[in-house]
């Protein structure tokens, strides 16, 4: 198994990444195996490990969480398993049940929810839980941590004569107390206890007169400890019993050690299994913080990342309340090395260590924050030259110490490895520096290696302009405000933007002119037109970014539009319903009218109660079965829907006391003379019906289901009889 060397670690800060998630672990063993993580080089593992912390992560959405995984260390209880004749102390015991209950509850969680955490549940290995561990030591301490009376019959009968002599002693002091009070032997306070045995107190110049045993004495002297005679036979009677008690508390820790020595390797394995699933916890933990997610895993070498933020640099920020700018990076085999230029203070360096540590990440099983479409392959070598490595123990100039990573590339590299180099060839004269850089960039290339490097040679610049699989990428700049927008832009090589640095900085123009006439004017014009491609980039990306924020706006509105129109038609449809109730209730009422106008006329019982029976009947036939809580429901909606209607109204009216409407002229009605059998309807109203009888004004019409009385000058004729 190929190891990430260490120099990588720490040029990458990924012990920083183990400390912060260490940190989230809930056990003392997680947090040790936390902080001994080291990257994998191989598919299989990295993508088994990724899968159960993203599995981990899911699970804190889900309406069942994974049960809790916290225990305490039990390694001094395990190594006493495999000592003879050892015992373990009943505070051992109650972390072992911990383990061993939580280890149970986990496995068959899981077990049970294996379809939906696979990766967690393959992780058991297929431990069974062990019944009988809690089981036999639940038998022996109670939930207090504390040993049973029933542990034994032994201990039953001790602890009860226990409590015998305890009651004597109680008895027997009360007495001594209750007497040498009454001869006014003691002191205010009575009583107190000294090493757990109640003693009296009593006035120094008494204390001949009480038999007992003395425990000593205040400060002042005049108050003496007497232990009364009567006491201190039961006292002693006790002491017996309570060493009868260690002794058989004892014998049962020892019994039930070697009752748990077969189950030493279950023990163990519980132990490892709640590590593993606590570090997995911490992953998932670490990764909604950074709002990380599981990318694609290719089987080839390659890094597309999509939205890539430098973990520490995202977390800093987060709590500072200061933005971010994400990356987005393309390395595979068509363009695996990317040379990035670009001014000083622009950002190269930290989109170097944003590649190499989220690379590093990845292969150590954490969800990492970039787009979840992001896709990223699995190396074998990590190699990394960030930062000033000049060693003042082994006196090496930086170029030195540079020249001698570059030997360790040289070795190493081939079409597996992913190399980083901040700063590529620096520390040496440029010309010369510069030529050395190109020739081993040149190499990588042949080899097949990718990765990435950051540098302000132009001669790096041509050669990635010219090579087919290497591409120039820069850090943009403001031209104008000569400030850097920390966004990487593939495609094209940087400037410097030397002069205009300078000259922003208060170098006088003067000086600056005289400088560019120092260099080569191809050199100036070179860089010159980098400096304008950028700036037409720069402009470009902001018109664009512009567009797509207006586009966003106008999706926004369109939005909040549409569901704007969602509720007014909800509301229109419930203001529907209420008035087709209050429709009906007018209906039923009229019905009621009717029958109970019958009964003025007749004075008749009998057909009232049928017409109401009718009526009730009806109505029933037309309502559905439901639930109690189904009804409590609709009432109370209809409840708030009428106060929501009622306030609205009286808004209305207020509104209307303040600006009465004209009152409409009414045209006069035709008047109209009616027949029995002529179909009818009101003028504010839809149902036709047919008049049965006429009576001066009044008119009974029978609508079908019902009849009703009205006056005349209500109706509009709608179809004259037919005769």
């Amino acid at each position: 198994m190929k190891i990430i060397a260490q120099k990588t670690l720490d040029d990458l800060e990924f012990g920083v990444v183990l400390e912060q998630a260490a940190a989230r672990c809930a056990t003392e063993s997680g947090k040790v195996q936390m902080l001994e993580t080291s990257p994998y080089t191989s598919f299989r593992a990295v993508e088994g490990t990724l899968h159960r912390t993203n599995e981990y992560l899911t699970s804190f959405t889900e309406e069942k969480p994974i049960p809790n995984h916290g225990f305490e260390d039990v390694t001094q209880e395990v190594s006493l398993l495999s000592v003879e004749n050892s015992k373990i102390e009943i505070d051992g015991f109650r972390r072992l049940l911990l383990l061993s209950e939580t280890a149970n509850t986990l496995l068959v969680f899981l077990k049970k929810n294996k379809d939906r955490y696979p990766g967690l549940y393959e992780a058991s290995n297929g431990q069974l839980p062990v019944k009988e561990i809690p089981a036999e030591i639940h038998r022996i301490v109670d939930k207090f941590g504390e040993l049973k009376d029933r542990a034994s019959d032994k201990l039953f009968s001790i602890r009860r004569q226990m409590n015998g002599v305890r009651s004597k002693i109680s008895q027997s002091f009360g007495s001594a107390l209750s007497t040498y009070h009454g001869s006014g032997f003691l002191d205010e306070i009575r009583e107190t206890v000294i090493g757990s045995r109640r003693v009296l107190a009593v006035k120094a110049m008494y204390r001949r007169k009480v038999k007992g045993v003395i425990h000593g004495s205040s400060k002042t002297g005049s108050i003496v400890y007497i232990e009364p005679e009567t006491t201190l036979q039961y006292t002693q009677e006790l002491q017996n019993l309570l060493y009868d008690e260690k002794e058989e508390i004892d014998a049962i820790l020892r019994a039930l050690t070697d009752y748990m020595r077969p189950f030493e390797g279950d023990f163990k394995t519980f132990s490892s299994f709640l590590t593993l699933i606590d570090t997995h916890a911490a992953k998932a933990h670490y990764a909604k913080e950074m709002n990380a997610a599981l990318p694609i895993l290719c089987k080839t070498q390659e890094i597309d990342l999509k939205n890539a933020y430098h973990p520490l640099l995202y977390l800093s920020n987060k709590r500072k309340k200061n933005k971010t700018f994400p990356q987005d990076v393309h390395l595979h085999p068509e363009n695996r090395i990317m040379v990035i230029s670009g001014p000083n203070a622009g950002g190269k360096s930290i989109t170097l260590k944003t590649i190499g540590l989220l690379q590093l990440m990845l292969q150590s099983g954490f969800l990492i924050p970039v787009h979840e479409q992001s896709h990223i392959g699995v190396f074998e070598r990590i190699l990394t030259d960030i930062g000033d490595n000049q060693s003042i123990e082994n006196e090496l100039s930086t170029y030195s110490y540079r020249l001698k990573n570059m030997q360790r590339f040289l070795k190493k590299c081939d079409d597996k490895t992913l190399f980083l180099i901040d700063e590529f060839g620096t520390g040496s004269d440029p010309e010369l520096g510069g030529a050395l850089a190109e020739i081993f960039l040149e190499v990588f290339y042949e080899r097949e290696s990718f990765g990435a490097i950051t540098t302000h040679y132009s001669n790096l610049k041509l050669l990635a302009n010219e090579l087919p699989h290497m591409t120039n990428a820069n850090m943009q700049f403001d031209g104008k405000s000569l400030q850097p927008t920390f966004n990487l832009v593939s495609g094209e090589a940087g400037s410097s933007f030397t002069f205009e640095v300078a000259e922003k900085n208060g170098i006088p123009y003067s000086l600056i002119n005289r400088a560019k006439k120092k260099i080569e004017r191809g050199k100036v014009r070179f860089d010159a037109s980098i400096a304008k491609l950028q700036k037409e980039r720069a402009s470009m990306s902001k018109t664009s970014k512009e567009l797509q924020e207006a586009s966003i706006k106008n999706k926004k509105e369109n939005e909040k539009l549409e569901s704007l129109n969602a509720k007014v038609k909800l509301k229109l449809e419930r203001y529907q319903e209420l008035y087709d109730q209050e429709q009906r209730m007018i209906a039923l009422g009229n019905k009621v009218n009717d029958a109970a106008e019958r009964y003025f006329i007749n004075n008749k019982k009998r057909p009232l109660i049928a017409d109401l029976l009718r009526v009730v009947e009806e109505e029933n036939a037309k309502r559905k079965r439901k639930s109690v809580a189904e009804h409590k429901k609709e009432q109370q909606q209809k409840k708030a829907l009428k106060k929501e209607v009622s306030k609205k109204v009286e808004v209305v009216r207020e509104e209307k006391k303040k600006n009465p409407d004209p009152k409409p002229k009414v045209k006069p009605r035709p008047k109209i003379t009616f027949h029995i059998g002529d179909k009818v309807r009101m003028y504010d109203g839809k149902a036709v019906g047919t008049v049965d009888t006429l009576e001066k004004n009044k008119a009974i019409v029978n609508y079908g289901v019902f009849t009703t009385q009205v006056n005349v000058e209500v109706l509009e004729l709608v179809e004259r009889k037919k005769k």
